[in-house]
């Protein structure tokens, strides 16, 4: 049986090669009690060195904040270049597509360029200010309460006006990706947008950072089993990669 060092050791290893841990498989691999393996992680978090959640600890605080756009648009920007240069080939000729907020996205409407001739449906007055210079690309704007920090709107006016759209495809980005729980935002009313959007649309791709897995933020949009395509960059662990290509997401790394 390992020393309590050994245990500590041995947690932290698994952590940061694979990005989370759960209680119940520490437990069995060490053959020891969920009780013993609660107590460690405990005792790491105590020494800032994960972040526990119910069942299972994380190398970084799980809680996704909300955060002004201006601040998110300078954070993992060359991941957000490369991702938005791999979601540009999901898009085709003719296409009509939802765009929601955040800076990734805006990312992606930042490579759009002439001659694609599509229909492109935003709750971003960034995303909608940007692609009108475009001739051949048709904007619709979404009406609603304007967001301060996201430059978006939500609400019911927003929501209604999908009775009467539909897309190919929905290009979303997130503040949380956690294996158990889902997709989620930091505020409620973008989640329920975004619920809505997700069903007036044929294919979900997501598109964010390795930052953002293993955080959850206030709003759930979905579960992972409605997401049909995740961009993200080559820092996501290959354990999470892993558990997602299982569920049938197709992961697409830049």
């Amino acid at each position: 049986m390992l020393s309590i060092a050994e245990r500590h050791k041995y947690i932290l290893e698994k952590l940061a090669k694979q990005g989370f841990v759960k209680v119940y498989e520490i437990a069995q691999e060490l053959d020891v009690t969920t009780v013993t393996v609660r107590k460690d992680l405990k005792y790491l978090e105590d020494k800032k060195l994960l972040f526990r959640t119910h069942g299972s600890a994380s190398p970084v605080n799980p809680h996704a904040p909300d955060m002004n756009i201006l601040i998110k648009e300078k954070r993992n920007s060359d991941e957000k270049r490369r991702i938005a240069l791999a979601a540009l080939e999901q898009i085709e000729q003719n296409d009509s597509i939802i765009l929601g907020s955040g800076s990734t996205v805006y990312a992606v409407a930042e490579q759009i360029k002439q001659g694609g001739n599509l229909t492109v449906v935003t709750s971003s007055l960034q995303v909608s200010t940007l692609l009108n210079s475009l001739e051949d690309t048709t904007v619709i704007q979404l009406g609603g309460t304007l967001r301060k920090s996201s430059f978006s709107v939500v609400g019911d006016t927003a929501i209604k006006a999908f009775d009467e759209i539909a897309c190919s495809k929905f290009i979303m980005g997130v503040d949380g990706i956690d294996l158990d729980y889902g997709l989620t935002t930091s505020n409620i009313d973008e989640a329920r947008l975004n619920r809505k959007m997700i069903e007036s649309s044929l294919r979900l791709i997501v598109v964010a950072d390795s930052s953002k897995f293993g955080r959850r933020g206030f709003g759930k949009i979905c579960n992972l089993d409605e997401v049909d395509v995740i961009i993200t960059d080559s820092n996501v662990p290959e354990a999470t990669v892993r558990v997602l290509e299982e569920s049938g997401v197709q992961i697409v790394i830049v």
